[in-house]
């Protein structure tokens, strides 16, 4: 019997009519202000906005770009968008203009939607001739067809209109680890399926908060903050930058956060900044007090409140999440794929296996195939990638199952582990194959150790290339301390999997130069082509920490 589910606008519709005045979005508009917005503010933008894209009489589900970074008129965007009978195409807020202009064209935008971004004049280039923009409040200045204003000017719809379940509602475009973006279809029924599924996993409800911050293009913020607020009645509170982003956080005092696990490593280096870790580590040991003393952590970084703590879009290091619980703060993990709309396994609360993320969600089958390969099928399955039956037919099954990509395992109550990507899987010379992501998961508990990436095609053994984290520590005495980290993951793998040594690169690996997705992934491709031409040469040197200067 197929599972029970309600659609998007169906939801944020009851929402609108039972509290108006309800707050649902809390916007910083610099200065410390902030601007609320209530249900029913949003609706009436949202029937605003979807009158004037109507009056344009585009075909019906046209395709709207919408490129911002997270703000409330993201949000209202998206859903007159939906309201007007069209398909969203969400874009990373950092990309270039070779990268707008490539999904724009291949998404066959009809009009784009600008808000808030830090290098429009970068990325406006990128805006194809003949596609219109619409500027949205906090926009960067520049020359725009229609500013946000123009939609207002016109009378709200009076109609609710609720598309089908099978309807395409977004194209949410990969972040392009591997290669070219491709274009997830996603329906309201599969967004419908996983949000209804989701919120009732954790028991969140109208009193909670939550603070949005990851990009909403990406299909983890798109489904834990836009759609989960809407289908619990959440507020959502907006971060205003990096600079400001703990008073954000502060002002928020979420009871709920997803976060990657960068930024819960990011949370222990700012406490580690204001208290030593031996400290910190001896206080918390101490009984009575260390509860204390983890309560007082948790308030300075504005978690104090939070009930539900999520890590995704990368395993966590098991230290991490040690380190947590002595806080008092379970973080929980989560995993799954653009393709499936993020909804795949969760682990929950109580229920904690460290080193396991957890089980399937609810409607969600499982399956792993002979090559070690993880497999899933639920209601929150794609469609397919847009223009690209190929890619479809590689990575569905004839029987409806997703291919993950990804290896791993269960144990017997069901609980899955990651062990590995299959196509990152690389042959040293002696004929060994290594999964580099376990090993990089090992060494990135290093708590300088910022970024890592395992390579090996070839050489004799692995080499871990990494990027530091500021510090004024010594060389020497540095390079020491790695050496001795370096020797007690090794103790961990499988002779042929231990790294030979560990070369500290002198590059910073980010967006802007291409080695990170604007997910802050590692590109493999775009490192190992960087550094390829010296890896055979590091590999002969007899240090087992060396520096590239």
């Amino acid at each position: 019997m197929p599972v029970a589910f309600r659609l998007p606008l169906q939801v944020f519709f009851e929402r609108e009519a039972r509290h108006p005045r309800k707050v649902f979005l809390v916007q910083p508009v610099g200065n410390g202000e902030v601007q609320a917005l209530s249900w029913g503010d949003v609706g009436h933008q949202a029937r605003c906005a979807a009158h004037w894209l109507r009056a344009r009489e585009l075909p019906q589900g046209s395709h709207i770009a919408l490129i911002s970074k997270n703000c409330a008129h993201w949000i209202i965007a998206d859903l007159a968008i939906w309201m007007a009978g069209h398909v969203s195409v969400p874009l990373y807020p950092n990309l270039t203009a070779d990268s707008v202009a490539h999904v724009l064209t291949h998404s066959e935008a009809a009009l784009a939607l600008i808000g808030k971004l830090d290098d429009w004049p970068a990325m406006a280039p990128g805006i194809p001739a003949g596609v219109p923009t619409i500027s949205l409040p906090l926009c960067p200045e520049g020359a725009f067809d229609f500013s946000w204003a123009d939609l207002q000017a016109c009378s709200p719809i009076q109609d609710n209109p609720e598309p089908v379940a099978s309807a395409l509602a977004t194209i949410v475009y990969t972040s392009g680890t591997t290669g070219l973006p491709k274009g997830v279809m996603q329906t309201f029924g599969a967004l419908g399926f996983a949000a209804t599924r989701g919120t009732e996993l954790f028991g969140l409800g109208e009193g909670d908060r939550l603070l949005s911050y990851l990009p909403l293009c990406h299909v983890a913020e798109r489904m834990f903050v836009e759609l989960a607020s809407i289908y619990t009645g959440q507020t959502v509170f907006f971060a205003e930058s990096l600079e400001t982003f703990l008073a954000d956080l502060r002002r928020a005092r979420p009871t709920a956060l997803f976060g990657v696990p960068r930024i819960w490593t990011k949370f222990q280096l700012g406490v580690y900044a204001k208290i030593p870790e031996k400290r910190l580590d001896t206080l918390l040991r101490l009984p009575f007090i260390g509860k204390r003393v983890g309560h007082k952590v948790l308030a300075g970084l504005g978690l104090d409140a939070l009930r539900i703590a999520l890590s995704g879009a990368a395993p966590v290091p098991e230290a991490l999440l040690r380190w947590y619980q002595r806080l008092g703060l379970d973080v929980l993990e989560v995993y799954g794929m653009t393709e499936s709309c993020g909804y795949s396994h969760v682990c929950s609360p109580g229920a904690q296996k460290l080193g396991w993320i957890g089980l399937p969600c609810p409607g969600v089958e499982v399956r792993i195939d002979p090559s070690g390969e993880v497999q899933v099928r639920s209601g929150a399955t794609m469609l397919g990638y847009f223009k690209d039956p190929q890619k479809t037919a590689e990575t569905l099954t004839e029987d409806g199952y997703l291919r993950t990509g990804d290896k791993g395992e269960q144990d017997a109550d069901g609980r899955l582990r990651l062990t590995g990507r299959l196509k990152e899987i690389f042959k040293t010379s002696k004929g060994k194959y290594v999964a580099p992501a376990p090993i990089e998961n090992r060494l990135a508990e290093h708590a300088r150790i910022e970024q890592v990436c395992v390579v090996g095609e070839g050489l004799g053994a692995p080499v871990g290339l990494c990027v530091l984290s500021a510090g004024n520590d010594d060389r020497r005495a540095l390079g020491s301390g790695l050496e001795r980290w370096l020797e007690q993951v090794n103790t961990a793998l499988d002779k042929h999997e231990r790294v030979r040594q560990l070369v500290v690169v002198k590059d910073s690996w980010a967006v802007e130069n291409g080695f990170l997705t604007p997910t802050l992934k590692i590109k493999r491709s775009v490192i190992e082509a960087t550094y390829g031409p010296q890896l055979q040469a590091w590999s002969e040197r007899a240090e087992t920490v060396l520096w590239q200067d």
